[in-house]
């Protein structure tokens, strides 16, 4: 995801959120619950319910982006905290690449032979 030696910063929502939410919302989380600023530079991750979807937001120059990724299978190893946490851009593709930062597990592989 992030590109090697990218010193960038993540923040993780630790609640589970509702995917439905676009920027708007997202931002207003990132405001109002995390109490950081959206537009540093940073991606905010969140993480919905049943932890098989992220979505990661950022600001860029001149306005917002948003990533999803949704797993087939698997979940995300999502902390157990109450807290948002602080990621550096290893620990969050280690995260995004299905890693449980404390026992190193990927997520296996999934290959299809047609989406329908």
């Amino acid at each position: 995801m992030l590109r090697p030696g990218s010193e960038i910063q993540a923040y993780l929502y630790a609640e589970p959120v509702d995917m439905r939410k676009s920027i708007n919302g997202l931002s207003v989380l990132v405001e109002q619950e995390m109490l950081l600023s959206p537009s540093m530079d940073a991606l905010f991750v969140f993480c919905n319910r049943g932890r098989d979807k992220i979505k990661m937001l950022c600001w860029e120059r001149n306005g917002f982006i948003v990533w999803y990724k949704r797993l087939e299978k698997q979940r995300f190893r999502w902390p157990k905290t109450e807290e948002s946490l602080s990621l550096s851009g290893q620990e969050l593709n280690w995260l995004l690449d299905g890693f449980d930062i404390f026992n190193n597990q990927p997520h296996m592989q999934v290959h299809f032979d047609t989406v329908t």
